[in-house]
């Protein structure tokens, strides 16, 4: 079993709960790489905090020294869930990034991010404030409106599904204003400030620098963020693109009660800080 250190930090007015996972391995905490988490946003967080701890085990048994955490208003961290955003969650990653350069001192950090958690690492590394060597960016959310109509079509889907008599006003409102910002996904509230910054995502706001490499970990049928990276290359900036198929559902369990995580993915995703 890995040891893990529960933790809280950042600043007193913006605490943050994180989970650190030691090197354990030959390679000390001293030196070598170290690795941030990077979650997603709501459901598709709660769906695959396992695998991402699951992932921080192994990753700390080989030798690399991880760091795991909720952004502010989220999960374990303190705030309500209406006080979250991209700006604010920006900063909450460089938090967590410079703990886990006090705690691994020396080591070269890579931030892994999912999801919403991908592009709010693309945000971060391009504020300059904090600065890892490398990104992994699994499946970001480029498309703010795209995501959030994602969002709201899988929480009508899951009332339908939930209730015995489903309440029709939800299906209705979705066919009526398809485009609609919705205030809530899945259990989750989407707040006013979030909100707007999905409603203004779009690729062309996502500039990556050249301060770090990058890899793009995407669906084969992802067409839209195979332009996004192919136009980062064509910026002379560091990045490739690899596609990946997985068995994770990002909005269902596919496992219900049950401990199971994709292998594959656990896999694909150790191994791409060694590509």
């Amino acid at each position: 079993m890995s040891r893990m250190t529960p933790i809280m930090f950042g600043p007193a007015s913006r605490q943050l709960f994180g989970v650190f996972h030691p090197a354990e391995a030959s390679e000390s905490a001293a030196g070598g790489t170290a690795v941030l988490l990077c979650p997603p946003f709501g459901q598709e967080g709660l769906r695959t905090h396992r695998f991402f701890k699951v992932l921080a085990e192994r990753l700390s048994r080989s030798g690399i020294a991880t760091l795991r955490f909720d952004f502010y208003g989220s999960g374990d961290s303190p705030g309500e869930e209406a006080e979250g955003e991209l700006d604010g969650w920006r900063r909450d990653l460089c938090s967590a990034h410079e703990e886990l350069r006090r705690r691994a001192p020396g080591a070269s950090i890579v931030w892994i991010g999912a999801r919403l958690g991908a592009t709010v690492a693309v945000l971060a590394a391009r504020g300059g404030r904090c600065d890892p060597v490398r990104l992994v960016l699994w499946e970001p959310v480029i498309d703010g409106r795209g995501y959030a109509r994602l969002l709201r079509e899988q929480h009508v889907a899951a009332i339908d599904t939930t209730f015995c008599i489903p309440d029709l006003a939800w299906r209705r409102s979705l066919l009526q204003e398809p485009e609609a910002m919705p205030a809530e996904a899945l259990g989750t509230v989407l707040s006013p400030a979030l909100r707007a910054q999905l409603a203004a995502l779009v690729p062309e706001s996502l500039p990556l620098t050249a301060l770090h490499d990058t890899l793009v970990l995407a669906e084969p049928d992802d067409e839209r963020t195979a332009q996004w990276a192919a136009d980062q290359q064509s910026r002379h900036m560091p990045v490739r693109l690899a596609y990946f198929s997985h068995q994770l559902d990002w909005t269902s369990d596919p496992y219900p009660n049950s401990a199971m995580v994709p292998a594959d993915a656990l896999n694909r995703l150790q191994g791409a800080l060694h590509e």
